[in-house]
């Protein structure tokens, strides 16, 4: 049964990877197309990212996360269309959810200066920010989406349509980037080709979930979307605190360190790297989630804990000087980025442990667990330890990341025992009692269509 449930977790994980590694690229592309127009523009882009995923695209796959507990088992389950309608209410709190973040994005510039900020790199993120929100409606529906996909099984779909649109994206950024005069935008070319990008894959996964997926875990839509929201919200915000914290952690430790241009450019350089290699075991963990999730709709307790067991396994890939490079030509930054690489490498082995343990907790239904763990271990421990030592130590980015990494050792050991005792036979017992509400509406409305006829 191991070897079984190690072999299905290997086949949902690769295309969940290609196409996790595909949609980084689209960020790694503005990120290098930037970087080589001068260390400030990539100080800038990095900045403005950073803003992005703090109060943006975080957010987004923190409320988005829901899905993973709810989907999967909704999948398997006697009401497979269930899947839709929970899509469908995801998508109404999505919508919602995107009114003060853009409200955040078009004032950045004085948030930024309030936190003491260099005043050309908050101007150029500002600006930076303001083209990026061309993408957030559709990166919100992608988040989404996948999922939709994903909880039937159907993981290629998502790989299928980012290796179409990832090509597309490169071209974008060269071009309205670096390209010829009449076309060229220079610095905001790269958040416009990015925000092109996403719109891309929002009409290909539109299109083809209406014309070439089984149409079983459609729900019409109705008035039903705006019921039980309390439910996506309620686990909404405990997944926000669950994904968020840890994005927040790298990108508000930078701001809160007041890193100057090389060190924030180095700075993106790490994080770029960190992103890259983590995308292995975060596709792990959200196969694990889907798998785990089917399981419990299956009512399937005990394979769900083998398959749970089964995917607490990592690897990383350790990356030095000619990495930095690719992104950035000034030798100080250069110089910077070796010198922190290694503990980037020794990241890596506490963050994905932390990412596998995450999906199974997902899958649970703990979002709230989750987000205490990663609160305490990175707000408690890591980051007032990172800071410690950058300012008062004198260590830098290095400080910076011993922190982070600390918090990350104590958040593998906690999680892991969490999940390695988890009782799975009362895990499909609430799966059953989450999905009873709305098969008992299901019901009602079809006995009340009958007494119409």
């Amino acid at each position: 049964m191991l070897l079984e449930e190690l072999k299905t977790l290997v086949k949902y994980t690769l295309p969940v990877y290609g196409t996790h590694l595909l949609e980084h690229s689209l960020i790694l592309a503005s990120v290098v197309s930037i970087g080589h127009l001068s260390t400030i523009a990539l100080a800038a882009s990095t900045l403005g990212f950073m803003t992005v995923n703090v109060t943006g695209f975080s957010i987004v796959q923190g409320l988005a996360s829901t899905l993973d507990t709810l989907l999967p088992g909704a999948w398997t389950s006697e009401h497979p269309q269930l899947v839709g309608l929970w899509t469908q209410r995801m998508i109404v709190v999505g919508a919602a959810t995107m009114f003060p973040i853009l409200a955040i994005w078009f004032n950045s510039e004085p948030i930024l200066l309030l936190l003491r900020q260099d005043p050309e790199v908050a101007h150029l993120a500002s600006v930076y920010l303001k083209w990026e929100s061309l993408g957030l409606p559709a990166y919100t529906f992608n988040c989404i989406s996948r999922r939709y996909f994903q909880a039937q099984g159907l993981f290629a779909v998502p790989t299928r349509i980012i290796i179409a649109v990832a090509p597309i994206n490169i071209l974008l950024n060269y071009l309205l980037v670096w390209g010829p005069e009449p076309i060229r935008l220079g610095f905001i070319g790269a958040p416009i080709a990015t925000s092109i990008s996403y719109n891309l894959i929002s009409i290909a996964s539109i299109v083809y979930g209406v014309w070439f997926v089984d149409k079983r875990a459609w729900h019409p839509i109705s008035r039903r979307c705006l019921s039980n929201l309390g439910i996506v919200v309620k686990l909404g915000f405990a997944g926000v605190g669950q994904v968020a914290s840890e994005w927040w952690s790298w990108e508000l430790s930078g701001l809160g360190c007041r890193l100057g241009p090389t060190a924030l450019a180095a700075q993106s350089v790490l994080l770029s790297s960190a992103s890259t290699t983590f995308q292995a075991p975060f596709a792990l963990s959200v196969a694990t989630s889907v798998r785990v999730g089917n399981l419990l709709g299956e009512a399937r307790g005990r394979r769900a804990g083998i398959s749970a067991n089964a995917s607490i396994v990592t690897t990383f890939i350790v990356f030095r000087n000619k990495w930095a490079y690719l992104f950035n030509s000034d030798t100080e930054v250069v110089h910077l980025v070796a010198s922190v690489l290694p503990l980037v490498a020794l990241f890596q082995v506490f963050d994905g442990i932390c990412g596998v343990t995450a999906g199974i907790l997902r899958a649970r239904g703990m979002q709230f667990t989750g987000a205490v763990l990663n609160l305490s271990a990175y707000y408690v421990v890591g980051i007032p330890f990172g800071v410690f030592l950058t300012l008062k130590r004198d260590m830098g980015l290095q400080g910076l990341w011993i922190g982070i990494t600390v918090a990350l050792v104590y958040g593998a050991a906690v999680s892991l025992w969490l999940c390695l005792r988890s009782d799975w036979e009362k895990e499909v017992r609430k799966v059953r009692e989450r999905l009873e509400v709305d098969k008992k509406a299901m019901i009602a409305e079809t006995v009340a269509a009958e007494g119409d006829v």
